[in-house]
């Protein structure tokens, strides 16, 4: 039942860094090595509609950030262009629903802390020429715009040039992520927000007090916009006990979630790293310490329909099931995505 259910689903993934490790590779590769490694776990995930962020690494910062801003969205169009009998890249709902209707996979660009603007605003609509269609201002620490939530202790709200950002993106069309945002930085941003904002991956902190994740109150706040909160799978965000990092446990946090704000406002954020990491990192290197944050079954998207078996062992109907795996998220994107105003 749940196998069907999750095949006929819109399945959406709002946040996976794949970007990352395709663009390891040399340019010429790119297309290709989608297609070999990465295309094939998609489609056995069932995943029709992907979000790519743009993530820039500590050692390109701050003088290379721009540069590889603009390499991996390059990464992005050309492993589109070299993939275009599969997957589209998308600019707004039409685009979405054109290649869902083609059997095409979704591809949608996002900008993960923005290191690549510093206070520059004005390359806001230069990124979005280019098909930038959600972006955050922070990841753990501080930037020109606003400070992550490793910085909560700063009780700081976003800057001059953050909340400047915030308008500019929202005279785009450009959904406002607030995964990664301080606490004090959300309020503000739900303070000024007039379009839907989400958080692309993060999950519920009344289930575990991280400060990635997000207390009931900004889950409201993020509701009451018309947004969507997308839940991350990482387990560090899920249990403190790495026993109790499972496909049961993430279940909670969506089923937590929704209870707290509605079913429509919920969907999947799952920041699988284990791919990345192995492509990445050297055998050596301590951080692939990572392999522990991982749920066992959930290291990659051919997992995904074990989240459609527990949320339906949880007793979830099946119409909400299927707006968690990507209904709200498609819905969102349809109405916000690329929608100039004024």
């Amino acid at each position: 039942m749940s196998r069907e259910l999750h095949r006929r689903a819109v399945v959406a993934d709002a946040h996976n860094d794949l970007l990352i490790a395709v663009t390891a590779r040399p340019p010429r590769r790119w297309a290709g090595f989608f297609r070999e490694r990465w295309l094939p776990q998609l489609r056995e995930g069932g995943v029709d509609l992907q979000v790519l962020p743009v993530f820039i690494d500590d050692r390109f910062r701050p003088e290379g950030a721009l540069r590889e801003t603009l390499r991996m969205i390059e990464c992005a169009h050309t492993l589109a262009e070299g993939n275009a009998d599969e997957v589209r890249l998308c600019l707004d709902g039409d685009d979405i629903d054109a290649a869902l209707a083609d059997g095409r996979i979704a591809l949608v660009l996002a900008l993960e802390s923005a290191p690549g603007l510093d206070a520059n605003v004005e390359l806001i609509p230069t990124l979005h020429r280019l098909g930038v269609r959600i972006a955050s201002l922070a990841h753990w620490g501080r930037t020109a715009l606003a400070d992550g939530s490793g910085e909560d202790a700063t009780g700081s709200r976003l800057t001059e040039a953050g909340v400047e950002a915030l308008r500019e993106m929202e005279r785009l069309g450009i959904l406002f992520d607030v995964s990664h945002l301080g606490a004090c930085g959300v309020a503000h941003v739900l303070e000024l927000a007039t379009r839907p904002v989400m958080a692309t991956h993060s999950c519920a902190r009344a289930l575990l007090d991280h400060h990635r994740n997000l207390t009931d109150e900004q889950l409201r706040g993020i509701a009451a916009t018309g947004g969507t909160v997308c839940v991350n799978f990482l387990g560090e965000f899920l249990a403190t006990d790495q026993a109790d990092r499972t496909v049961d446990r993430l279940a909670e946090h969506i089923i937590h979630i929704a209870d707290v704000i509605g079913v429509d406002h919920v969907g999947l954020g799952p920041d699988f790293i284990k791919e990345v990491g192995d492509d990445t990192l050297p055998p050596c290197c301590e951080d692939r310490e990572y392999t522990e944050l991982l749920v066992p079954g959930l290291e990659g998207p051919r997992g995904l329909p074990l989240v459609t078996e527990a949320l339906v062992r949880r007793g979830l109907p099946g119409t909400a099931v299927q707006k968690v795996l990507g209904g709200n998220v498609l819905e969102l994107f349809r109405k916000e995505l690329g929608r100039p105003t004024g």
